[in-house]
């Protein structure tokens, strides 16, 4: 393998012998280091240079209250064990808010239920017109079509036709991915986006009716405390404090593959035999100094993510009502997403006594008062990507986002804005290009064969088994596989997991099993031997 790879010396500082080193304090990574204290058989560490675990489902506060996820997260689970580790993270009937899932396209003044493809009864009429028409197209040649479509793009055509292509499809992926459809694979759809049913969509129009409620988190919960990120707070205060290193000294400064040793920010070389990664795998190729690794991680695509944040002073509006999220596919407004975070639980802002200054107005004028005033408050969380082929103005997006949400009718020009957020996360969406799967077949196997499992949202790049669920139990599977070798059916078979009720493993009586597995390893995994001082 061509690369230059440096080798850590001992002369570093403290060492630490360990059989399985998990990195990274994400879903992924505590799932792993979750199953890894369950199974109570190899020694195991976890280390995160951050001090709060959570990763991209994280939760900040602003110096005012209000509360913003890293993006649009909500709990709904496709697995018994995901459940069974968040429900004894957060025990208690008054941790969480149910909620149904009220979410919208705003098209063209209109708000359209979603997914808009299954409601174009209502679109204004000419649009009507124009969907229907692409859709009886598609429909008939989808019935002589020999081949698979190439791309995404093609697949939008073959499904739901040329006029919801241009109305929705297109515009909208392009928002979110900040990549064009043509340029995207179609393997990673499965469940994501809803294949209309042409003659349910035409009853629907001539009757003027909605469509149901569709996809996987049709329902959904939400902790009622501490935003997202307190899930995997708590799950991380369930692991031995012993086996956690959250902060500086648990940063990976240096991983030598072929030796198997890694170097943390407090100069501690750590030992291991097997290394489950949940970083970005471009990021890990780059400690690895491997040349060849990093070169096969450029062509790997992925987006930026914006979150910005809005609190405003008074009563929720009408307008708003209880919608959860809404979809913006139209260039009025730069975001392709606003989550009323303020819905999902009262806690996610300040309690309405307390006092704080308008910062401006939604038009973007002073405040005649500059004094503190009393709430109540409620919020907006807004998510905008960038990308190489999809630039953004940075310095004027908050201003650009308050214009757009006044364009879109959310604020009115008066509104009193009492609080703004906004944090660029790097790694956004592990975009499914055309070239990403070639590039994993390669790349997984390759670190695999020097004894490490690169597994999570950017570990193993899957958007399509990136939810909070999979990507926990992507590291729960990648735990069971090092110590006995079990199918990481997560990884592998997406579609599999995604469509049925995945109850194998459960957090008590699953480990019953794996426990009279204790010392039984696989030739490949045999316990690391003491390095001596």
């Amino acid at each position: 393998m061509a690369s230059h790879k440096r080798q850590i010396s001992k002369a570093n500082g403290k060492e630490i012998d360990v059989d399985v080193l998990v990195i990274g304090a994400g879903p992924t990574g505590l799932g792993a280091a979750k199953r890894l204290h369950q199974i109570d058989g190899p020694s195991w560490m976890i280390v995160d240079g951050n001090d709060v675990p959570g990763g991209l489902a994280s939760t900040d506060v602003t110096p005012e209250g209000f509360l913003y996820d890293v993006g649009g997260h909500v709990i709904f689970s496709h697995y018994k064990y995901f459940d069974d580790v968040i429900n004894e993270a957060l025990p208690n009937e008054s941790d969480w808010y149910q909620h149904q899932r009220i979410s919208y396209v705003r098209y063209k003044g209109v708000w359209v239920p979603y997914p808009f493809q299954n409601n174009i009864s209502m679109l204004p009429k000419e649009d009507q017109v124009v969907a229907m028409e692409g859709m009886i197209d598609a429909s008939m040649e989808a019935r002589v079509a020999n081949t698979k479509p190439k791309n995404f793009d093609e697949w939008i055509l073959r499904t739901q036709g040329e006029g919801l292509a241009d109305q929705f499809m297109r515009p909208y992926n392009f928002k979110v991915w900040a990549v064009p459809t043509t340029k995207m694979q179609c393997e990673w759809l499965g469940e994501r986006v809803a294949a209309p049913n042409v003659k349910l969509v035409t009853k629907n129009v001539i009757l003027n009716k909605a469509a149901g409620n569709w996809g996987p988190n049709a329902t959904f919960r939400f902790p009622a405390h501490g935003g997202t990120g307190n899930i995997w707070i708590n799950v991380a205060k369930n692991l031995p404090k012993d086996k956690t290193r959250f902060g500086s000294h648990g940063q990976v400064q240096l991983v030598d593959g072929e030796n198997k040793r890694l170097l943390l920010g407090d100069g501690t070389t750590i030992n291991y035999n097997k290394l489950i990664s949940t970083m970005q795998v471009d990021s890990l190729a780059e400690l690895m100094r491997d040349e060849e690794l990093t070169k096969l991680t450029k062509d790997l695509f992925y987006s930026t993510t914006h979150v910005i944040g809005v609190g405003i002073r008074g009563s929720r509006p009408e307008r708003i009502g209880d919608k959860c999220w809404l979809y913006f596919p139209e260039d009025n407004c730069p975001f392709y997403r606003a989550t009323i975070f303020s819905n999902y639980s009262p806690h996610n802002q300040p309690e309405a006594s307390t006092k704080l200054a308008t910062i401006q107005l939604a038009d973007g004028s002073k405040p005649t008062d500059t004094d503190a005033h009393t709430g109540p408050y409620w919020s907006i969380m807004l998510e905008v990507s960038e990308s190489s082929m999809k630039p953004v103005d940075q310095e004027n997006m908050l201003r650009d986002c308050i214009a757009g949400l006044v364009n879109t009718e959310m604020l009115k020009p008066s509104d009193e804005i009492v609080s703004t957020y906004h944090r660029r996360f790097d790694h956004g969406y592990p975009t499914p290009t055309l070239e990403r799967d070639g590039v994993l077949k390669q790349l997984l196997p390759q670190l695999y064969d020097q004894g490490i499992l690169s597994r999570g949202r950017f570990g193993s790049w899957k958007y399509e088994v990136g939810n909070q669920d999979h990507s926990f139990m992507l590291g729960v599977e990648a735990a069971d596989h090092v110590v006995n070798g079990a199918a990481e059916l997560t990884l592998n078979y997406p579609d599999f997991v995604n469509t049925r009720v995945n109850g194998e493993r459960r957090l008590v009586d699953g480990a019953q099993f794996f426990k009279s597995m204790r010392g039984i390893r696989d030739e490949g995994m045999p316990l690391r031997p003491k390095v001596e001082a």
